[in-house]
């Protein structure tokens, strides 16, 4: 079972992988949203590849497959309405964002952000 797995450019990956966390470097939308489709078990058949994760169903309390989907802030803005759609099921795995190695763009929200912002409450 792989609990984390990252989708994000290469130098990413290969930082993550020196880590012991496998991954897959993308770096067009296409390849992107393969690679998500893969990890999130959806649409895997139509690609003919399939992470080698499952130890039973996909739903969200399998013991089995991703459980954690770290995903570089780029992957994410490739990903757009399917990434939302697949944040808003509940399902795992759970998405994470991650800043690529150059940072954040400017005006990017960050996590603590987010949350305050779910949450209603400014410290």
């Amino acid at each position: 079972m792989t609990d984390i797995f990252v989708i994000a450019e290469e130098e990413l990956v290969i930082a993550f992988r020196l880590a012991g966390v496998d991954g897959e470097a993308v770096s067009n939308r296409d390849e992107a949203l393969a690679a998500f489709r893969r990890a999130t078990k959806t649409g895997a058949a139509a690609s003919g590849i399939v992470l080698d994760t499952d130890t039973g169903g996909a739903s969200g309390t399998d013991s089995g497959g991703v459980r954690v989907l770290a995903l570089g802030e780029d992957v994410a803005d490739m990903l757009g309405d399917e990434l939302l759609g697949w944040q808003l099921s509940g399902e795992y795995p759970l998405v994470v964002e991650i800043p690529p190695l150059a940072g954040s763009r400017p005006g990017r929200a960050t996590m603590t952000d987010a949350v305050r912002r779910a949450v209603g409450i400014s410290i």
